[in-house]
């Protein structure tokens, strides 16, 4: 069985949780989580890198186990929250690491990787968007554009939508466990929680602002790239995962049959596919260094 540490570190005042397994001294794979949820979503796919790979997954501000403090007293921004987790990665000593992206996970993760791009020898992207190709019909249009209401907001954050996040797109809804919307929506529940996840929407827009700038990274860094993606994600469209290669002509892209979070019903490939690339990278860069 592998050990899996539940850790906290104080980062700009904040204290913020992150789940840790591995060899420290083996290659580092930072976890970067969407929403509604939290490192929860990695429970299962952290063990299954975890005898190779030093796994890291955070909690953002304001999710899962980390400080959540209320809208009126910190200002929730895909901004703060990249300045933060990169805080978080300093604190605990990470100076090299690849990265997995998923859905909000993509905004602050590639934030760092073009802030910092070299930090970060690899990107792995589940359901990760940066293209206008991956926003799906209506709501994520609406998201993109900044035009959400508050009857979006407040129907963003509730237990139906949770659900659906999981189960929309995947053939056999039996395959997921209600434990986790049941999970994501305690945690949205909680009091002020819902406001947090509601300001981070509002502010999603900017996001599409950066896709640029994020091309760019992609074109001049040549970074390492796979996309194992939920090709029926309603949200994050197929064609998100495919237009990477516009950028990056290397890119591996695998398309799977399932929604969302496909690491719910897709662990076993998308643990593999993510164990074949890293392992041929690494193998590369020993080549290279003429070991």
């Amino acid at each position: 069985m592998v050990t899996v540490h539940h850790r906290y570190a104080t980062v700009a005042g904040h204290r913020l949780f992150y789940r840790e397994a591995g060899p420290a001294d083996a290659p580092t794979i930072v976890l970067l989580h969407g929403f509604p949820t939290s490192s929860h979503m990695f429970r299962h796919l952290i063990p299954a890198l975890a005898d190779r790979y030093h796994v890291v997954a955070p909690d953002y501000l304001g999710a899962g186990a980390s400080d959540a403090p209320s809208v009126s007293d910190f200002t929730y921004t895909f901004d703060a929250l990249a300045d933060l987790t990169l805080g978080l990665l300093d604190r605990i000593g990470l100076g090299r690491f690849a990265l997995y992206i998923q859905d909000f996970g993509a905004p602050v993760g590639l934030r760092i990787a073009a802030a910092h791009p070299d930090r970060v020898t690899a990107i792995v992207t589940q359901n990760g968007n940066a293209y206008v190709d991956g926003l799906g019909a209506g709501l994520p249009q609406k998201l993109a554009a900044g035009t959400l209401t508050e009857d979006d907001l407040r129907g963003m954050v509730t237990l139906d939508a949770t659900k659906a996040q999981y189960l929309d797109g995947v053939p056999d809804p039996t395959l997921v466990s209600p434990d986790v919307w049941i999970h994501d929506q305690a945690l949205l529940d909680r009091p002020g929680a819902a406001a947090i996840q509601q300001a981070l929407l509002a502010d999603y827009h900017h996001n599409i602002g950066l896709y640029p700038k994020f091309h760019e990274y992609f074109r001049t860094s040549r970074v390492p790239l796979l996309a194992v993606w939920g090709g029926n994600d309603e949200i994050f469209i197929a064609d998100g995962a495919r237009a990477y290669a516009r950028d990056l002509p290397d890119a591996e892209i695998h398309l799977l049959d399932s929604g969302h979070f496909a690491l719910e019903t897709h662990l076993d490939a998308i643990a593999g596919y993510i164990r074949g690339f890293l392992g041929r990278l690494n193998t590369l860069s020993v080549e290279r260094d003429g070991s």
